[in-house]
């Protein structure tokens, strides 16, 4: 159950704030619908109960505000916008990697694929999906946790008449069993099929609260749709018969060569035009809103289809045509059909709860061209393909406990779920390959920095920068393309998160590390021999000052990116280590007042009155030495600056 209370947005400057005031509830098994026209704050309303956005009033999701949740995702299945994700993840990559985020197992992703039709799909890109796939994938991802909420910004905006059938059908299931469903629409004819609740806004307030019964008597009003060249002549004649028959009768003339025909039949208006020798481009049975924003008998001037349909447009011609033949591909589906489906809906899933709205809808009240045997036919074709569709996911009976390793499973999964990373590795081989064979041709190059491709014009090396942008796409990403935003905004700042990507960082720089140092040997070997690629005599200490030096790099690209929100800010990090850190370290340690770590072994041995086993303190001296260096002590500084930093803003935000 939802409970909103007191939803205020924010003022804007000297505009009223978009949400003034709302509260409404939206209670379990049954689907509840928020309806407005476009500006009218329920895109607004869902961000203030999901506290992505600043203002006042509080929203309790089963007695509990979502703040207070320690797992947002099992609670409240969540929908804005489109579905976030790198556009370069397969679909099934993606539901894997939300999988680990959320600690449930990875099958998971098969069974939800199941659920909303996408196993043909799962590997295909994000970015290739189409308008309605990537709804039904945004249910999936909402539905991968098992949530008891649902809470969807305009599922249903772009999808043909199929594709809202097949979404109604499966939310109407997840309430059947027990769940909270919320959605928002423009649609007042979807509102009154769909929901069972119909919480209307208008310019940022509640206007009405009503049982889907209620409101489809109150908003909806039955009407002919005809359009004809003649059409002054026809709504004269049309007022005329009905003065006559002493009927009541309202025609009101709208654009173009549109009028709507409140109070009469396809049958009646066709049979007074034929009678007259009017031609008739379209005649139809519509369904109008009466709702207080409109101000005509017109639909909701913000459905962008059935605009295009006033203004002559061919699109809400297709749209909206019952009387007419069907395109191709494209059964007939007239105003008796949808509620024959929308019935036939209820049955198959066993949702009870809304029945009553739509029997008492005035929607049910129309046929089509064939009247009685045109709702049968849609009953039975709704039936069968509803008949079809899979059951709801099962239910996730176990609720693992919080494990180390599910961020590490999430980070593992995102790092190699894009080819990003293999291409820059790539890249970082090839390019350190063949810049050793230009220093060894060149000549006047020290062997150490030779074997790693350092020339002394760079501040780094290929391998280090390559480590760096790496580690900087590792948090970057999240926030580019932020998958784990969809419940709360912003990428969780959690020491866990973090960990996770420093020890995966860290992995994939020293795999970088090794592989950049024997690729340029042996291309040194196969190029100019043997007395190029012979190893150094102290290649231990080089070898700890190489690969602290990539490790280095990378951890500072991870923790710039995610203190600054941007690949390009973790990667400006690590350039700026040489380039501006390494100067003011050198001027430090130049100075007269700097000493030198000689003795430091004994001190060491002398501090701990005991012998370190396995020699441990040439180790800590070697350390020593390595942070003692320039390049060693600048990122050490920036490292510690760095991670400071990050953990300071992981307070602030725990403080708020």
């Amino acid at each position: 159950m939802i409970e909103a209370i007191g939803l205020t947005s924010n003022p804007r400057k000297e505009l009223p704030p978009a949400v003034d005031d709302v509260s409404f509830e939206a209670r379990a098994g049954h689907v509840t619908a928020l309806l407005g026209a476009s500006g009218a704050g329920k895109t607004t309303a869902l961000r203030l109960m999901l506290e992505l956005q600043q203002g006042r009033g509080i929203t309790f999701f089963r007695g509990r505000p979502l703040r207070r949740i320690a797992h947002p995702s099992r609670e409240v299945g969540v929908l804005l916008g489109d579905v976030p994700g790198h556009p370069a993840r397969t679909v099934r990559g993606h539901l894997r990697m939300l999988c680990a985020a959320a600690g449930v197992p990875a099958r998971r992703a098969d069974e939800v694929l199941e659920v909303v039709g996408l196993v043909s799909l799962r590997d295909e890109r994000l970015g290739s999906l189409s308008r309605g796939m990537d709804r039904r994938f945004g249910l999936a991802c909402a539905l991968l946790a098992d949530p008891h909420t649902l809470v969807l910004d305009g599922p249903a905006d772009g999808l043909t008449t199929r594709e809202r059938r097949w979404l109604h059908g499966a939310l109407r299931a997840h309430a059947a069993q027990g769940g909270t469903v919320l959605l928002t629409t423009a649609d007042p004819k979807e509102a009154a099929r769909t929901a069972d609740r119909v919480v209307t806004l208008e310019r940022g307030t509640l206007v009405a609260d009503q049982d889907a019964a209620d409101f489809a008597r109150t908003r909806l009003r039955p009407r002919v749709a005809v359009r004809t060249p003649h059409a002054s002549r026809l709504a004269a004649l049309l007022t005329k018969d009905a003065r006559a028959a002493h009927r009541s009768v309202e025609v009101i003339r709208e654009n173009g060569n549109r009028i709507s025909v409140y109070g009469s039949t396809c049958a009646a208006v066709g049979e007074i035009a034929f009678r007259h020798g009017i031609l008739v481009h379209q005649l139809a049975d519509e369904i109008g809103d009466m709702g207080p924003d409109t101000g005509s008998p017109e639909l909701l001037a913000d459905d962008a289809p059935e605009a295009a349909y006033r203004n002559g447009g061919a699109a809400g011609d297709r749209r909206r045509r019952a009387d007419t033949a069907p395109m191709e591909g494209e059964e007939q589906v007239g105003a008796g059909e949808l509620v024959a489906a929308s019935e036939a809906s209820q049955a198959a899933l066993g949702g009870q709860a809304g029945d009553s709205a739509h029997d008492e809808s005035p929607e049910g009240s129309q046929g089509g061209v064939d009247g009685s045997s045109s709702k049968t036919a849609g009953a039975r074709s709704s039936a069968s393909r509803l008949d079809a569709l899979p059951d709801l996911p099962p239910p996730i009976s176990v609720r693992p406990a919080p494990s180390p390793l599910r961020p590490l499973r999430y980070e593992l999964r995102r790092a190699v779920g894009v080819g990003t990373g293999f291409v820059t590795a790539a890249v970082v081989l090839v390019v350190s390959a063949l810049m050793a064979v230009m220093l060894a041709r060149i000549g006047h190059t020290p062997h150490a920095r030779l074997l790693v491709a350092w020339p002394r014009e760079l501040p780094l090396p290929p391998a280090a920068l390559g480590a760096g942008l790496l580690g900087a796409i590792a948090f970057g990403d999240e926030f580019r393309h932020p998958a784990l935003a969809a419940d709360r905004g912003t990428v969780p700042r959690r020491l866990g998160l973090l960990a996770a990507k420093l020890l995966v960082a860290s992995a994939t720089a020293l795999a970088l590390a090794v592989l950049t140092l024997g690729c340029d040997i042996e291309v040194l070997y196969l190029v100019y021999g043997r007395e190029l690629a012979e190893v150094p005599t102290d290649w231990l200490s080089l070898s700890a000052s190489w690969i602290g030096l990539v490790v280095g790099c990378a951890w500072a690209g991870v923790l710039a990116a995610g203190l600054f929100r941007s690949t390009t800010a973790g990667l400006a990090a690590v350039v700026t280590v040489p380039i501006v850190v390494v100067p003011l370290v050198q001027k430090v340690l130049e100075g007269p007042s700097v000493r030198t770590a000689a003795g430091f072994p004994l001190r060491l041995r002398e501090l701990l009155l005991s012998q370190w086993p396995f020699g441990g303190e040439r180790y800590l001296a070697a350390v020593a030495r390595v942070i003692g260096q320039p390049v060693g002590g600048a990122l050490t500084l920036s490292l510690t600056a760095l991670l400071c930093a990050y953990l300071f803003t992981i307070l602030r935000s725990r403080v708020r």
